[in-house]
Parts: structure tokens; C-alpha cells; sequence
């Protein structure tokens, strides 16, 4: 009993690590907020704590961790980036009209590179060439766009 009182954060250490392993199977992130609890239980040891105190700072670290920093953990992990394929990946980006559009002729815009069809969102506008747009919306080959505000005007 004289070596384990001495020796209390190799025991501590031990708890962390079988927690932390059982973290890797179970994926939760609970258990390893509780391995931390434990290291920190481990440090009080090998600070010369008394076994109440060492449990206790295990506990309050143990709970702060599933309290604090845990929800925010699992709320990062939960989301993930926005995956749009095709072209609706085009959808809200600015491109830049080439040939004048109207709402009774198509026109043409440069969007990622590419010339793109574009006809007005809004039938009564029309956009001359050089004018700034944004994609509303693509249905088919054609961009249906809308002008932006430029600084200056």
C-alpha cells in the first residue's frame, strides 16, 4: 500500500490511458474527457495531493471538460462542408456579361472561366457588357443573373 501511495500517478496514468483507448472503440468523446479528468487526478499525484483531493480534481476536471469543451467538439465534428456538385456550384458567384442581355435576348457572361448563356433574372433589366453580375439561378446551359452595384455608381 506504502508503493501505490507514492506511486498514485502511475495509477492515474494508467486509468487515462485505458480510457483513451476505450475512446478509439466508442467514438463518443466522453470517455476521453474523462482520461483527461484522470491525468489531471495524475498530476495532483505527482504533486503530492491527499487521495480525496486527487479524485476530486480528477471529478471537477472530468466534468468541466464534458461541460465546456465537449459540445463544442462534437457540434465542429457534426458539420461538415457544404458539398454542391455541378453547376450549382456556380450558383451565387459574380461573373462579368460579354455580350449584352436583355429580357428578350440571351446574352453571354464569363463565369469560372467559362462563357456562359445569361438571360436577366428580372425580365425588365438590362446588362451591358463589362457590367459586374451575380448567378441567381442555371437551369439548363443558361445562368439567369442579376447586376451588382459597383462602388462608384
Amino acid at each position: 500500500m506504502d508503493w501505490l501511495s507514492e506511486h498514485a500517478w502511475v495509477a492515474w496514468l494508467g486509468i487515462a490511458a485505458v480510457l483513451g483507448a476505450a475512446e478509439l472503440v466508442s467514438l463518443d468523446l466522453v470517455l476521453i474527457m474523462l482520461a483527461v479528468g484522470a491525468l489531471a487526478g495524475g498530476v495532483s499525484a505527482a504533486l503530492g495531493a491527499a487521495v480525496v483531493a486527487q479524485v476530486l480534481v480528477a471529478g471537477i476536471a472530468s466534468i468541466a471538460m464534458l461541460a465546456l469543451v465537449r459540445p463544442g467538439l462534437v457540434s465542429k465534428l457534426h458539420q461538415g462542408p457544404e458539398l454542391r456538385l455541378g453547376h450549382t456550384k456556380l450558383v451565387g458567384q459574380r461573373g462579368v456579361v460579354t455580350q449584352r442581355i436583355t429580357g428578350l435576348a440571351v446574352g453571354q457572361i464569363k463565369l469560372a472561366g467559362e462563357t456562359w448563356s445569361a438571360a436577366p433574372y428580372d425580365e425588365n433589366v438590362t446588362i451591358e457588357p463589362g457590367s459586374t453580375v451575380e448567378v441567381f439561378e442555371i437551369r439548363g446551359a443558361t445562368a439567369y443573373v442579376h447586376p451588382v452595384a459597383e462602388l462608384g455608381e
